[in-house]
């Protein structure tokens, strides 16, 4: 990924730096909150995922990937079945089509295993740049920032990038922050994001980030004298969906 330089805003850098270090002490053991089993799972759960909750897609998936175990079977798969089992995550029509097809290009194109490269994850029906981020950070241990509307948010809030397109956030923050510390990091923003750092009523005497974060000196945002609280709470899980 090309290094991009012309956005970022001033104290990036060390923002960065000091962001990866107290999110990382916050959240040690943030993880992806999707329930899967091998990369397939994770990119179908990542794909149902969309507008919907985590906890209603890992009610979905058991018997989604009970009824249908592998590629060839969502490959083969009936729509009208597939679209009844996945009903309640909303938008079951273009979600089964998406599945479908996905698996189609994976049985036909890639011998029924879902690819390890970005340049080919992108190119499956049904995925983008932040469900192969995910796929690859979570499901094959490769560095994968994926930039969900969290990520946007909080990367915009605490002034990482002056870009709010997804691709060239991305490009920013994997600029300024080690490639091992990618997938952590995208996880522990959106944690941090659904817990603290709200989009309509961020918690900003509680955050640990805001004596560096630029937006909590803006009336509204900041409690006067605040200070960042007490770094370590307990593992909690988090996926890299959408929301």
């Amino acid at each position: 990924m090309a290094s991009s330089k012309r956005r970022l805003p001033r104290g990036a850098r060390e923002r960065a730096a000091t962001v990866v270090e107290r999110l990382a002490a916050e959240y040690p053991d943030a993880a992806c909150a999707l329930v899967h089993d091998g990369p397939l799972q994770l990119l179908v759960a990542t794909i149902l995922s969309a507008q919907c909750t985590d906890e209603r897609v890992n009610l979905v998936t058991p018997g989604l990937f009970r009824r249908y175990p592998d590629a060839v079977a969502l490959a083969e798969a009936d729509p009208a079945e597939l679209e009844e089992l996945i009903r309640s995550t909303g938008f079951f029509h273009a979600k089964a089509r998406a599945i479908i097809a996905m698996s189609e290009e994976v049985v036909a194109r890639f011998g029924g295993r879902v690819p390890d490269r970005m340049e080919d994850l992108v190119t499956l029906r049904g995925v983008g740049r932040k469900t192969a981020n995910v796929v690859l950070g979570v499901a094959f241990g490769k560095p994968g920032f994926a930039v969900d509307t969290h990520v946007t948010r909080l990367t915009g809030r605490l002034k990482l990038t002056s870009s709010t397109d997804p691709v060239e956030i991305e490009t920013d923050v994997c600029s300024m922050v080690p490639a091992g510390e990618w997938t952590a990091l995208g996880l522990r923003l959106i944690l941090h994001g659904r817990q603290v750092c709200a989009a309509r009523s961020p918690r900003c005497p509680v955050c640990v980030l805001n004596d560096i974060c630029p937006s909590a000196q803006l009336p509204g945002l900041r409690t006067a004298g605040s200070k960042p609280r007490a770094r370590g709470r307990g593992a909690i899980s988090t996926a890299g969906r959408s929301s």
